[in-house]
């Protein structure tokens, strides 16, 4: 009875541990975007980041509310004693030391520092900018994913279109080699036949091996496993279309950008180390409490059990020191602008150009659209006068390859529509919301 109850619980593990590995997902664009938000392990980093200075704007505060210690101590002199001799005719008295042991508490309180204001202010910013940063990782894997989905899409189809082709041509070999044996057509003609059928096979391994690559490389992106099953729903023809029908942006503002949003805050928390170095010049004021308890009292006991005081700190003469911190704090805030500054300009002259490219990409998409209808028809024309009898099989290998060559070109001029598009909808910061 035991033995079939271990192998009923051995077998329900295999079952459970084999659905686990036939994982399966079935993704559109959009669905796939959110997944990755969800699980790619680039962008779960950036989310520790974001809470680490979270906590560095608490550490930050905490420096400046009341800091309460303690402590506690024990001595012993080990039977030692006092001499005192008012009189050198008085024998000395000897006063023995007593183990003597404490407990000290002390509060601290900081009541005025510019340091301290400035210094929580820029942990802030400091915050917003690890935020910023994140936006910036989710935007890249965004782009990365809608990357790879694409080349998925585009292994998947030229691997089907070879595999056509090749099925195709493995058939008109089939019935060419029955009319060489009658001598209806000669040895060379099935020969060239067999040297293209070899050739398709050797491109659709090829083939095989690159969807795998692009597959791997979305699973990766999407931060699934290697051994999810990954279902596409959407098509080249949807994802073309929707890109098509998008187009570009007919403005472009800079601040849209997230790197130019990056160097905006880095131009703020520069302006926060000026007023950090100014903050030097301010006075410091702290004030304390201190309590002692004593455990063991000595044989004199002169302290007080309360001490109140404040402390005041007040800059007076550096050599200058303070004023050239200010003043390199603001070249540094000079540098910051002039490569905004400079930023701005690269990202309108790379709008341009993506843009140029986006419509260049469209317009040889439109040509290599009618180019492969064209191909298509030459080559079935061609077929069927081979199988005719009316043209060689070389003519025909000629139109084969011109016809997938036709569809390799049609595949790619599809392939930059859809990244040209996916870079200028990156460099706008519109890719999160296509």
């Amino acid at each position: 009875m035991k033995r079939n109850q271990i192998i009923t619980l051995l077998m329900s593990l295999l079952f459970i541990g084999s659905l686990q590995a036939q994982e399966k997902l079935t993704l559109d664009l959009e669905a796939a975007k959110k997944h990755a938000l969800n699980y790619n392990r680039t962008i779960i980093g950036s989310e520790y980041a974001v809470d680490q200075s979270q906590e560095q704007i608490w550490a930050a505060i905490a420096a400046g509310l009341p800091q309460v210690n303690a402590s506690a101590d024990y001595s012993n002199a080990m039977g030692a004693s006092i001499s005192i001799q008012f009189d050198e005719n008085v024998p000395a008295t000897e006063i023995p030391i007593k183990p003597s042991s404490n407990f000290n508490l002390q509060v601290g309180q900081l009541i005025f520092s510019g340091s301290y204001i400035v210094g929580v202010q820029t942990a802030k910013l400091a915050k917003k900018l690890s935020e910023k940063n994140r936006d910036k990782t989710e935007q890249e894997v965004v782009s990365q994913v809608v990357e790879g989905y694409q080349l998925v899409l585009i292994s998947r189809e030229s691997l089907e279109i070879l595999r056509t082709n090749m099925s195709n041509l493995e058939e008109i070999y089939r019935k060419t080699e029955p009319l060489v044996r009658v001598g209806m057509m000669e040895q060379v003609e099935l020969d060239q036949l067999s040297v293209q059928v070899n050739s398709l096979a050797n491109a659709v391994r090829s083939s095989e091996r690159q969807l795998v690559m692009a597959e791997n490389l979305l699973r990766i992106q999407l931060g699934a496993t290697a051994e999810t099953e990954l279902e596409l729903t959407e098509s080249l023809s949807d994802l073309i279309d929707g890109e098509r029908t998008t187009g570009a942006a007919s403005t472009f503002e800079p601040i849209q950008n997230v790197d130019f949003q990056l160097m905006d805050m880095q131009e703020d928390l520069t302006e926060k180390q000026i007023d950090m170095q100014k903050a030097a010049y301010l006075p410091t004021v702290s004030g304390f409490y201190n309590y002692t308890y004593k455990l063991l009292k000595p044989a004199f006991d002169t302290s007080p059990p309360h001490i109140v005081g404040f402390q005041l700190n007040i800059p007076v003469f550096s050599s200058g020191e303070r004023r050239a911190r200010v003043r390199e704090a603001k070249l540094e805030l000079q540098a910051v602008q002039n490569n905004k500054a400079l930023l701005e300009e690269q990202l309108d002259i790379q709008y341009r150009q993506l843009q140029f490219n986006l419509n260049n990409a469209i317009e040889n998409y439109e040509t290599q659209k009618n180019n492969v209808k064209v191909s298509r028809e030459v080559y079935l024309n061609l077929r069927r006068k081979y199988e005719q009898g009316m043209i060689s099989s070389l003519e025909l290998s000629t139109a084969d390859s011109n016809y997938l060559q036709a569809e390799s070109e049609y595949l790619t001029s599809m392939l930059e529509v859809l990244q040209s598009q996916n870079a200028l909808n990156t460099l706008t910061g519109k890719i999160m919301n296509n």
